[in-house]
């Protein structure tokens, strides 16, 4: 079987601690999958709302998610605290990837590390956009 594979950025350009809550935990008594889908959901809205953004307004684009993947290091629990740190990377002319690395604020652990790809797009239309340069500017290192 072939494996997903994503490669943790250098710099992560924004962090939040979210609390693992009790209807975060399914039957096997850890966060499932679809709750960290959740959580990692809501850190990426913190991170652009830190930005001045939103989901429907990035630059007068909203971003729909095109694709997910994660990958399941350890396990979360009821009562822990769970820092996710977002990047911005993998850029193309419609889009870019948010990158999540999520660990356990107690133990060090991290829990898993997972990317959703966003394409930028005017939602009333349905048409896509150019990623706009502001947006791809504020998480593009100097150097690059």
């Amino acid at each position: 079987m072939a494996r997903v594979i994503i490669d943790l950025p250098e710099l992560f350009h924004f962090s939040t601690e979210l609390h693992v809550r009790i209807g975060d935990i399914n039957f096997f008594n850890h966060v499932g999958s679809e709750e960290m889908s959740f959580l990692m959901s809501e850190a990426g809205s913190q991170f652009l709302r830190h930005h001045g953004y939103h989901e429907k307004d990035v630059e007068g684009c909203s971003i729909i998610m095109a694709d997910s993947a994660v990958i399941y290091k350890s396990e979360a629990n009821h009562g822990d605290i769970l820092t996710i740190d977002v990047s911005v990377s993998n850029y193309s002319k419609y889009g870019c990837d948010f990158v999540y690395r999520v660990t356990n604020k107690t133990t060090g652990k991290e829990v898993c590390r997972a990317k959703n790809g966003f394409v930028f797009a005017d939602y009333e239309t349905r048409e896509l956009l150019e990623i706009p340069e502001k947006f791809k500017r504020l998480f593009t290192p100097a150097d690059n």
